[in-house]
């Protein structure tokens, strides 16, 4: 999942960066408001990070600005204020989280797990769908009792698709989601497809039913 990091303290958004990339999540950083504006404008992301006392804008307009445009990104406020109407003011915004500083890196992954299996309505750290089941904490994929080894960008790409289920996915959203930042022109090369059909191959192994179908001219959709 791609995550935007709004923090001008640059030492602690580098530690966010580092942490949640080791966590297979793709990470950009915004050290100014200006930047986290324009970035959030041009870009989608699942999760954005954000703190309130930015020198040069204030963060909870940064969320209403970006609630404004549509955003579907979920917003967790890291900020070193705790007063209780910017909590508020948070939460009338858009925000999901609240996280004062000092936090553990350990919770902010967890919150983010949390709300992640609930923006797509999985309370637990599993998903089946036929015989399979993934396990998000492991990263794993098993038939039955039989683990199928996947690459880290297969399980990305399939446990993306499988979060978006019935949901039509084009290629630039693919690749900005899991592969984070690529260059525009390269999005309908092959490199989804060849993943894509990897993954169709080490699924049909264990079952026929093509479970990721394609969108003829715009992308794919995992189907049960």
């Amino acid at each position: 999942m791609r995550i935007l990091i709004v923090e001008d303290e640059k030492s602690l958004a580098n530690e966010i960066m580092l942490f949640l990339s080791k966590e297979h999540f793709n990470c950009e950083i915004a050290l100014t408001g200006i930047n986290a504006s324009e970035l959030l404008a041009v870009n989608t992301y699942d999760f954005v990070l954000i703190d309130i006392g930015l020198p040069d804008y204030n963060g909870l307009d940064l969320i209403k600005e970006a609630k404004d445009n549509d955003s579907e990104a979920y917003f967790i406020v890291i900020t070193a204020r705790g007063e209780l109407e910017d909590k508020l003011t948070g939460f009338d915004y858009g925000a999901d989280d609240y996280l004062p500083k000092p936090f553990s890196l350990l919770e902010l992954h967890s919150r983010i797990q949390a709300i992640a299996r609930r923006k797509f309505g999985h309370i637990k750290p599993t998903i089946t769908f036929g015989n399979f089941e993934i396990d998000i904490n492991n990263r794993s994929l098993k038939h039955k009792r039989t683990t199928i080894e996947l690459t880290k960008k297969e399980y990305d790409l399939l446990s993306y698709l499988i979060l978006n289920r019935n949901r039509i996915l084009d290629r630039l959203q693919l690749t900005e989601h899991i592969w984070g930042n690529f260059f525009e022109e390269d999005y309908d090369s092959n490199y989804i497809d060849v993943h894509i059909k990897n993954v169709r191959k080490k699924l049909s192994k264990f079952d026929n039913y093509n479970w990721i179908k394609t969108v003829r001219g715009i992308g794919y959709k995992f189907v049960e």
